[in-house]
């Protein structure tokens, strides 16, 4: 048996698994990607005047490397296919809302990161899907180089055109480290986008949908 203080890392076809106590964690990554980007970073570390070979720079081109690739694997990721794994029949015709979804993503003009949380809603018209799918359209389209315009359209889009639904809204707010470390440095502000269609493009229902992500039902 492992002891506690061990700590292993073996990787395996790009794939790597780490060992610490009974905490098991595996990731995979492409091998050829992260000896690319090993070697970039190395060479970043020495152009911003670093020494990449002292101690605490060691292994930081390779942690960096496999780092990237976690933060923009939504790349990876069919948004579509993963509403159409967990689609059902169903005559409800409510509105569906999933609020405060965790969004974590990388800045396309300065891969610098931006965060905050995601409000979807839609209106099923014959099928709805897997809560948890919402969510992880959240995800896969989020864990890419983004703009948050687009990645409000891009959720909406998605399901959209997946579930055919009478109408999606999605409200996302977010804070921006480009604005926040670097640039204007106004360490307050947040970004809040919006994308609707179908009935959300009516007054009532955009309203309501406004209303409830607003309200504290638990």
């Amino acid at each position: 048996m492992m002891s506690k203080n061990n700590n292993i890392e073996v990787v395996n076809n790009g794939i790597s698994t780490s060992e610490e106590g009974s905490y098991r964690k595996i990731e995979s990554y492409n091998t050829e990607a992260t000896e690319s980007l090993k070697k970039s970073y190395f060479d970043v570390l020495q152009a911003l005047g670093e020494d990449p070979n002292r101690e605490g720079l060691l292994d930081t081109p390779m942690r960096v490397a496999k780092a990237m690739q976690f933060l923009t694997h939504g790349y990876s990721l069919n948004p579509e296919e993963i509403v159409k794994s967990a689609m059902f029949v169903e005559e409800y015709q409510q509105m569906v809302i999933v609020k405060d979804i965790e969004i974590y993503s990388l800045c396309e003009h300065h891969m610098i990161p931006f965060f905050g949380k995601a409000h979807v809603a839609y209106i099923p018209d014959g099928f709805i899907t897997g809560l948890s799918k919402i969510a992880r359209v959240v995800e896969a389209f989020s864990r890419r180089l983004q703009v948050q315009e687009r990645l409000t359209t891009q959720i909406r889009d998605c399901l959209q055109k997946t579930l055919n639904p009478l109408g999606v809204a999605v409200v996302i707010e977010a804070q921006h480290m480009c604005m926040q470390m670097r640039g204007v440095q106004k360490q307050n502000s947040v970004t809040t986008t919006s994308a609707f269609t179908g009935v959300f493009l009516s007054e009532p229902t955009r309203q309501e949908f406004i209303h409830l992500i607003g309200t504290k039902l638990h």
